[in-house]
Order: C-alpha cells, then sequence, then structure tokens
C-alpha cells in the first residue's frame, strides 16, 4: 500500500464557475487507525450538482458548508484496508462521505456496507445511491403520481431524472423530459421510454409542453429551476404537484437567485409545491434499495453511469454537471477494484 495519498482541500469560495485555482491538492502520508477508526480506499467518488452549494458560505443551507482547508465533501464508495473498528473488517466495501480524496478515515457513522456482487460499484453511487433515492421518494412521496398523470421532467438526462422518469412509467404514468441535447433526448424516448423529450437547447420549451402536454401538467420534478420553472408553473394541471429537487441553472450565479414570478399559478391551479430533501428519508433507504434492486434486475428500470478515470481530473471533470457534458451519473474513478 502507498504510504502517502493525495486529497483536494477547499481554497477558496467559487465565485460563478469552479476553478482549479479554488482547491489545493495535497498530499498526506497515511497512518494507522486509531480505536474505532477505518481506513477506506477510495475507489469510486460521486459528483453531484449539491456540491456546489457545499462550497459556499450560506447561512440558509440544510448542510453546513465545507470550510476552507477542509476536504472537499463526497460521496464515495471504495474497500475497507485497515480497521480498528469492530463493525467492519477489511475487505469490506463501503459507501458514504468519504470525501475527494485517495484514501479516508472514518470513525464509521454514515457508513454503509455495500456488496459488489449484488450490483456493480458505481451503481451505489448512482440508482442504488443518493441520486436514485431522491428520484424514489421524491417521485413518489411528494410528487405521489396516479396512473394516466403526465409527469414532466427538468434536467431529465441526469442522474436523478433519468430515475424519476422510468419510475413514473413503471406506476403508469405519462412521462415529458426536458433534457439539453438531440443524444439526450433520444436517449430518453429510445432507450428509457420516455413519451416525448423537449430539447431546451432548440425547442419552444413552452410550445412543446403544450403540444406534449394538452390538459397540463399533473407533476413537475424540477432539478433545473430558474426560467424553466415559470415556464412549467404557467402549464400547471389543477391540483398538480411541483417536485423542487434542485436548481442547476442557478448555482454559479454571481447575482441572487431567480425565483418563480408564476407561483400565483399554484393558487389558481389549487397546486401545491414541495422541495425533497434524501436525507429525510434515510431510515427507509433499504426500502427503495430493494424495491429498486428488483425494477433493476427484471429490465424495469435502467441505470447509466459517466465515468471518468482520474483523481486529479475533479475541478475539470466537476464542471461537466454544469456544461451538459455529462452522460448519466457523473463519476470519478479513483482507483482500481
Amino acid at each position: 500500500m502507498n504510504t502517502t495519498y493525495h486529497q483536494f482541500q477547499l481554497a477558496s469560495r467559487p465565485v460563478g464557475n469552479v476553478k482549479r485555482s479554488d482547491f489545493n491538492y495535497v498530499t498526506q502520508t497515511l497512518r494507522d487507525t486509531t480505536d474505532g477508526e477505518v481506513l477506506v480506499k477510495n475507489l469510486y467518488i460521486s459528483l453531484d450538482p449539491a456540491m456546489r452549494g457545499w462550497m459556499n458560505e450560506s447561512k440558509n443551507s440544510y448542510i453546513p458548508p465545507v470550510g476552507i482547508g477542509e476536504v472537499m465533501r463526497a460521496l464515495a464508495v471504495g474497500r475497507v484496508v485497515a480497521s480498528s473498528n469492530p463493525k467492519f473488517a477489511v475487505g469490506d466495501h463501503v459507501s458514504g462521505l468519504l470525501g475527494m480524496q485517495e484514501y479516508a478515515y472514518s470513525n464509521g457513522q454514515g457508513l454503509n456496507k455495500v456488496d459488489p456482487k449484488l450490483a456493480p460499484l458505481p451503481l451505489y453511487l448512482s440508482t442504488l445511491g443518493m441520486p436514485g433515492m431522491t428520484a424514489y421518494f421524491g417521485l413518489l412521496e411528494v410528487g405521489q403520481p396516479q396512473a394516466g398523470d403526465t409527469v414532466v421532467i427538468s434536467g431529465a438526462a441526469g442522474a436523478v431524472g433519468t430515475v424519476v422518469g422510468q419510475i413514473a412509467k413503471i406506476k403508469g404514468a405519462r412521462v415529458v423530459g426536458i433534457a439539453g441535447g438531440a443524444d439526450k433526448c433520444r436517449y430518453l424516448t429510445e432507450d428509457l421510454g420516455f413519451d416525448a423529450a423537449i430539447d431546451y437547447k432548440t425547442d419552444d420549451i413552452a410550445a412543446a409542453l403544450k403540444q406534449h402536454c394538452p390538459d397540463g401538467i399533473n407533476v413537475f420534478f424540477d432539478n433545473v429551476g430558474g426560467d424553466m420553472l415559470d415556464i412549467a408553473l404557467a402549464q400547471l394541471a389543477f391540483g398538480a404537484r411541483v417536485v423542487i429537487c434542485g436548481a442547476i441553472s442557478q448555482y454559479n450565479n454571481t447575482t441572487p437567485i431567480k425565483g418563480p414570478s408564476n407561483y400565483l399559478n399554484l393558487m389558481v391551479k389549487r397546486a401545491t409545491m414541495k422541495g425533497v430533501m434524501v436525507s429525510d428519508f434515510y431510515p427507509r433507504a433499504a426500502e427503495a434499495a430493494m424495491v429498486m434492486g428488483g425494477w433493476i434486475s427484471s429490465g424495469k428500470l435502467k441505470s447509466r453511469e459517466d465515468i471518468v478515470d482520474g483523481f486529479d481530473t475533479f475541478p475539470e471533470t466537476f464542471q461537466k454537471l454544469f456544461t451538459g457534458e455529462n452522460h448519466g451519473k457523473l463519476i470519478i474513478k479513483v482507483a482500481a477494484e
């Protein structure tokens, strides 16, 4: 085993797009584990839009910001290589907030064992991880789709959106996805079975929604925010449910976040708008994993990962989330399994 390892520490609060200079690439020396500790070799690290918010100094966040000089917070899956904790043995595979680093020390809190024999390890960061759980509970608990409903998803080709659409189809809904680019739209309809896809880069979104949702939108699952949220609010059906999952169009803003100007349509349509936070549902994670694992096994649910080889590429690879270059769940491969 190597005696040193690398980590990305937050060096400054990013302004606009994240830059390599916002991080320090630091070399650390491995040490023995102390009582109750485990040492995990990170194999795959998840890149998520939420990480951009964690870099900001904000008092309104659901989680404290990453401190200057601290390891960048990130979800990862890895293998235990040393353990002084009776709950974890060397060779166990685990997932958790292990950080943007090649090795991580943990007291075991928040670590979950995962089984690479049941599913490939990257799936525990995608469909069987936080994005999949967000999609499952966000749609079913907050969106509450009924058979025959029209469900519209922004950011539909992303890690959460693809799962939301497929679950909606499983539940008998009609599904319209909004994504960027012909390839992504084709993927949604031809590979995942969406009923229609709207290319926000070339289509008139409002006109396309009227065409594909003639009776209005029953469930709008929003990952984008900004203008797209406004356009969707204008076309809600009576009693619609709007699920606020994210607002990736706003995360790199250097000006205040743009809120919805069409919110009065919630009153007119007797609609509701509610945020979803996956951590609220962690006690039920096993339930979601069992159900979605069954759907994956039966071929009803497909998962797509965009795996980039190279830990040191993190700052540049992270930007793929905001340029729309990623195809599926964006993950960095740190080391061979």
